[in-house]
């Protein structure tokens, strides 16, 4: 099932996504779906980030192929991050290139969305915390993460956080291929079952040290092919059974 989260006449709401239509959903989806009698055509409504997380927490190094291309050792527990909620954009949205850096990576991820609050939760019962997936892209500017020895403001500027187009509930994570685009051409191709720590590992180790809510987003590390974007061009993040997030790059103060 697909849950999009759109705009009508200057509302916004939730649906689920069947073809072009979309059905609309009381309040917020999680952690239960009630479907309401409103339908819409895709066409008529404006397609926004399918969710409106607290917090993004984001996996560092967590596809061997990326940690082998940055010349990085495994890590011994789950190396975690967090991008500010306002570095949210949805589908086919501007990624803004800030003028303080001067190289300003794509990286495609799969994202977990959390559908109830969780707190230290046993690594067998995890799944049952999550409410779906969604693509990502954890914009990074390259230059200034090297530089402040640390990781806020190289992955917290506005717009550094592109999700969407929707969530897709129902998935098998176990071997999805995940392929970055950059103006159509192939840059990252990587697959699920390279990822070192599994979504129940991290939702584990995340809420033993803070509190998940419905709605935030983890997401699951990059693999390999990273690499410049600059203003004027298309990056989309494909994955396989989940959808495609396209954004534009353009210069700040466009």
């Amino acid at each position: 099932m697909k849950i999009i989260r759109f705009s009508y006449n200057n509302k916004c709401s939730y649906g689920i996504l069947d073809g072009r239509t979309v059905q609309a959903v009381e309040g917020r989806p999680y952690p239960d779906l009630l479907p309401l009698k409103q339908l819409y055509s895709l066409n008529d409504v404006k397609v926004l980030a399918p969710c409106e997380p607290s917090k993004i927490i984001a996996m560092g190094l967590n596809y061997h192929s990326h940690a082998k291309e940055m010349g990085a050792g495994i890590p011994n527990s789950p190396l975690t991050f967090l991008k500010p909620p306002t570095a949210v954009i949805g589908h086919q949205a501007n990624i803004v290139y800030p003028s303080a850096s001067a190289r300003v990576d794509y990286e495609g991820e799969m994202a977990v969305v959390i559908k109830k609050i969780a707190w230290r939760v046993p690594e067998d019962q995890a799944m049952d915390y999550v409410f779906g997936y969604t693509c990502f892209n954890d914009i990074t500017a390259r230059d200034l993460q090297a530089r402040d020895n640390q990781w806020t403001r190289a992955k917290g500027f506005d717009t550094f956080a592109a999700i969407g187009p929707w969530i897709e509930t129902d998935v098998d994570l176990e071997n999805l291929t995940l392929e970055t685009y950059l103006n159509g051409e192939l840059r990252q191709c990587g697959n699920t079952s390279d990822l070192i720590y599994s979504v129940p590992n991290i939702i584990n180790f995340i809420s033993n040290v803070m509190t998940l809510m419905p709605g935030d987003i983890i997401a699951t590390g990059t693999p390999a092919g990273i690499g410049p974007m600059h203003p004027g061009d298309v990056v989309e993040v494909k994955i396989q059974h989940i959808g495609t997030l396209k954004n534009y790059v353009i210069a700040n103060g466009c």
